[in-house]
């Protein structure tokens, strides 16, 4: 059997959002698309950080989602890999750092998004009976 990469099984094209939008506008997104996370992106395109669903809960809760932008939020230290990553080291380092997906890029651009889903989604035929 062929090691898929990264490439082989991301989503793409990738919802974004940028750094200056409003908390519960970045809730809308995630709701909207049944996913956990969003890649942050700056006005010229480029990672600045990424948003989940854990870092916003606590101000959700506090009632201050509406005064808080992304950029307050956003977790900035982003774990990235390249599309032609071995899959295994990929899951490897979302099981390791206890993250649910990491952005794909080449060359400095956003391609994709591998998540512990599009992971499962890889693995269970290999079990299928």
């Amino acid at each position: 059997m062929k090691l898929k990469k990264a490439a082989d099984v991301m989503t793409h094209p990738v919802v974004t959002v940028r750094p200056d939008v409003r908390l519960t506008d970045a809730i809308k997104l995630l709701l909207r698309h049944h996913i956990s996370g969003l890649p942050v992106v700056g006005p010229d395109g480029r990672l600045v950080g990424i948003i989940t669903e854990h870092d916003i809960m606590n101000l959700t809760l506090s009632g201050d989602a509406e005064d808080t932008t992304v950029e307050e939020t956003m977790t900035r230290e982003v774990i990235t890999f390249p599309p032609d990553a071995d899959l295994a080291t990929v899951a490897a380092c979302l099981a390791s750092k206890r993250i649910r997906r990491v952005p794909i890029m080449q060359q400095g651009t956003l391609v994709g998004v591998v998540s512990r889903r599009d992971i499962l989604r890889e693995v269970l035929p290999l079990y299928a009976s």
